[in-house]
C-alpha cells in the first residue's frame, strides 16, 4: 500500500536520524563525521595534523671538534 500524499509518513521513511556532535552538539551531515561522531572542527581540535617536517628542523651553530 502506498502512503498517501500529504500524510507525512514518506518523509518519516526517508529521513535520516540526527546524529550530533559529541563534543558541541551541532547536527552532523557529513558520512564520514556521522561515523565518528565528530564535526570537521571538533576533530581538528582533537587530532591535529602532525607539523611539517621542514618545521620542526633548523641549523645549530657548532663548534668544530678538537683534533680532527
Amino acid at each position: 500500500m502506498e502512503p498517501l500524499p500529504g500524510d507525512g509518513s514518506a518523509d518519516r521513511a526517508t529521513r535520516r536520524r540526527v546524529v550530533r556532535c559529541r563534543m558541541c552538539g551541532r547536527p552532523l551531515t557529513g558520512t564520514q563525521s556521522r561515523r565518528t561522531g565528530l564535526g570537521p572542527a571538533c576533530d581538528a581540535k582533537l587530532h591535529p595534523a602532525p607539523p611539517d617536517i621542514r618545521t620542526r628542523r633548523h641549523e645549530v651553530e657548532q663548534d668544530p671538534l678538537p683534533g680532527i
